[in-house]
């Protein structure tokens, strides 16, 4: 019973795969292959290769570059866009004479013939990366700084595929990414990242006074920035203690002079002055009045004859 049961389990998977083909000759669609990976490095050129059978009078053939939207490639025998002047045919391929960061992406070649079982189409895709390098890094070295501080130097490259590693240099040599293997002349207190382009001093000292530069580098190429100087000095305690101590004593000076008017008297004297302007402009006011009370009773009695007069 156990040999008849694996005999139909065979029998069952034996007409699986004889209507799985049928259905694939029918329907005229290929095998998936491996998808294919081609490297190159920016401005030189690169062959994209469509691995289908030899091409014939009536096969027709298309290369698309896929993304969010599909664009042609090659079309109606025809080199789509800006490949026409930069790209040619070679049967099913394509050969770019000067690639561009632009073209890296996904390719697929579609090729269509008829066949006794109908229109047959196989397809082909094709990886393309790009290589480029590094552009001149963009480094940031604060001018001066304290000594006994924490200090940090950074160096960045946004182009370079491969992403680039950055390497410092002092004066023109390289600093060594372990610092404790270095000479004794140098700080080792000092952190290289290598991938970040980090160099940050946790204790900044007079000895790494200098002229500090980077270099980006990856497969392709290497570039650094210009050199800048980073000037270290001790903090100036004396300096700060003389600054104090004169200020100090101009607070005090001028604490002294009040004291000294306020004992003398000058600032009463001011006081008493206005009070005593005060008194004299009311003592104007007051007989201002007095000399106006007997003139007012005066006119009223004329205004008064004028009047009888007329009557």
């Amino acid at each position: 019973m156990a040999r008849r049961s694996r005999h139909r389990l065979l029998l069952l998977l034996l007409r699986y795969l004889v209507v799985a083909l049928g259905y694939h000759k029918a329907y005229g669609f290929s095998a998936p292959k491996d998808q294919q990976v081609v490297t190159a490095v920016e401005y030189q050129e690169a062959i994209l290769a469509c691995k289908t059978p030899k091409k014939t009078v009536s096969s027709r053939l298309e290369w698309k570059k896929l993304g969010r939207s599909v664009s042609f490639v090659y079309y109606q025998q025809t080199l789509q866009g800006d490949f026409k002047n930069r790209a040619e045919m070679i049967d099913f391929n394509i050969r770019i004479k000067n690639v561009t960061r632009s073209d890296a992406g996904k390719y697929r070649c579609e090729v269509s013939a008829p066949s006794e079982q109908g229109q047959n189409l196989e397809e082909d895709t094709v990886t393309l990366e790009v290589l480029v390098a590094p552009a001149v890094p963009s480094c940031e070295v604060p001018s001066s700084a304290l000594s006994g501080t924490v200090v940090e130097l950074r160096c960045q490259d946004k182009e370079g595929n491969p992403a680039p590693e950055y390497t410092w240099f002092k004066d023109g040599i390289r600093l060594l990414e372990n610092p404790r293997l270095g000479s004794q002349s140098t700080n080792s207190s000092y952190t290289m990242n290598t991938k970040t382009g980090t160099l940050q001093f946790n204790t900044v000292s007079k000895l790494d006074t200098g002229e500090y530069s980077c270099e980006a580098r990856n497969s392709v190429g290497y570039r650094r920035c210009p050199g800048k100087r980073m000037q270290v000095d001790d903090l100036n305690i004396s300096g700060i203690i003389a600054a104090v101590v004169v200020v100090a004593l101009v607070i005090s000076v001028c604490g002294l002079g009040v004291c000294y008017a306020q004992r003398k008297g000058y600032f009463s004297k001011e006081t008493s002055f206005q009070k005593s302007n005060s008194s004299s402009k009311a003592t104007t006011m007051s007989e201002n009045v007095h000399w106006l009370t007997p003139v007012i009773p005066a006119l009223w009695k004329a205004e008064a004859g004028a009047s009888q007069g007329e009557f």
